[in-house]
């Protein structure tokens, strides 16, 4: 079971790094934290598609500093409850998918079978690059295949 530290509720970057407070739940905290995500992806989706990426790409960059800088304030690398990793991950599954029910559903279960499988390059990057940046990119990547698969299954279906 994950126990998020108290300070997710008082320090407003463990409140960030925890994806808006969704780690901090006990029970599968990245599948939560990627769940919290979809709504906000619902808003992003709704920019012009520069400005969308403009943000993932701010997203990724204030979220090395962000992961790092929980990380080292509890003293434990990548704990579970942070999944700030995990919102834009998703984001970078949905970047340009029509928005639709089905769509975000199907980025949401991609997202997270790349992210639980971790194949390779995913679980390399996991296992050797640390930090904050570390924390990110196996995100990255496995929103980088997820939306790949994505974009396949829309040009197949639709």
């Amino acid at each position: 079971m994950n126990r998020a530290p108290a300070s997710v509720w008082r320090n407003p970057i463990h409140f960030l790094a925890f994806g808006l407070g969704s780690g901090a739940s006990p029970w599968a905290p990245g599948t939560v934290g990627t769940l919290a995500a979809v709504p906000l992806w619902y808003l992003l989706a709704q920019l012009p598609l520069i400005t969308y990426l403009l943000i993932v790409l701010a997203a990724f960059a204030v979220g090395c500093w962000l992961c790092q800088r929980t990380s080292d304030d509890l003293g434990v690398h990548d704990h579970g409850g942070i999944v700030w990793d995990e919102f834009v991950g998703y984001w970078i599954t949905m970047i340009a998918v029509p928005v639709a029910p089905l769509w975000a559903v199907l980025g949401f279960v991609l997202f997270r079978v790349f992210d639980i499988l971790k194949p390779w390059p995913i679980r390399w990057a996991d296992k050797r690059v640390h930090g904050g940046f570390g924390i990110m990119l196996d995100d990255l990547i496995a929103g980088v295949f997820a939306a790949v698969v994505l974009q396949l299954v829309i040009w197949v279906l639709a």
